[in-house]
């Protein structure tokens, strides 16, 4: 039978979503805590899609193909109970065996959070950046991502072995406090392409380069977005959608970080 699992994490501790060898990862303490769980080592558990090294999830979307006799609430509960803290199974659901976790996929939300100011609390979830920012001249930068573009001088993929064809269904910027939420919602993404995206986006909105160089970092490779690339730590999979889905939530805060200062 075939489960659909909800899952989020705090991506600090771990090399990413995929297993790899001699890494600790979030796939990796999944699959033990499902067969400690089920008392089974035959099962298969395929996610949507990796998120890198450092990288959270609000909601990661994977399906698990397992034959138990526990019932969807049993089982979530079972396998919370050999998570560590920061992984949590946020709910588990019977699909039929049609579903796939990421060839179903048809967009994903992504979700950014740099902060104006130090944080002793939020650093494992935002980026600092120390000097001013124009939420306004990141906000008129990231109109020009909409849209199908290639995003190869965005992306650290080889375009030779992979399409860096992707279309970015909207990208929004919002402030709360003193962070500067950015939402990037697309077909699919390219490796560290969002990162890239929101360095290029930080460097217009210190004012080092002009909104209208967007464009031409999209038409002309180049490995300037390279150099500018934002630190894991700020990113969030924020919602994965299927067919029928709508975005679940308000641009906001992806976690309560305290982000106003009393003046």
């Amino acid at each position: 039978m075939r489960f659909k699992l909800s899952i989020e994490y705090a991506g600090t501790r771990y090399s990413g979503w995929q297993i790899q060898k001699n890494a600790r990862t979030v796939q990796g303490e999944l699959q033990r805590a499902i067969e400690t769980a089920s008392g089974s080592g035959r099962f298969e558990l395929y996610g949507s899609g990796r998120t890198d090294a450092g990288v959270h999830a609000l909601l990661q979307v994977a399906h698990l193909d397992l034959d138990t006799k526990l019932p969807p609430d049993r089982l979530k509960w079972a396998i919370n109970d050999e998570l560590p803290a920061d992984i949590n199974v946020v709910g588990v659901e019977r699909v039929a065996h049609r579903f796939h976790a990421r060839h179903g996929a048809i967009g994903r939300c992504y979700l950014y959070q740099v902060s104006r100011r130090r944080s002793a609390f939020a650093k494992p979830f935002v980026w600092w950046v120390k000097d001013p920012l124009d939420a306004a001249r990141m906000r008129r930068a990231a109109s020009f991502f909409v849209g199908l573009h290639d995003f190869r001088s965005f992306s650290a993929d080889d375009p030779e072995e992979k399409s860096t064809q992707v279309k970015v269904e909207a990208v929004e910027l919002g402030e709360v406090g003193d962070l500067i939420l950015i939402r990037v919602r697309g077909s699919h993404f390219v490796w560290k392409m969002v990162r890239r995206m929101v360095g290029v986006l930080v460097e217009i909105g210190r004012g080092a380069m002009p909104a209208e160089h967007v464009p031409h970092l999209l038409r002309q490779p180049s490995d300037m977005p390279a150099k500018f690339t934002a630190p894991p730590s700020g990113l969030f999979l924020e919602q994965v959608l299927y067919e029928g889905d709508t975005v679940l939530r308000p641009l906001a805060p992806a976690v309560p970080v305290s982000c106003d200062i009393v003046r």
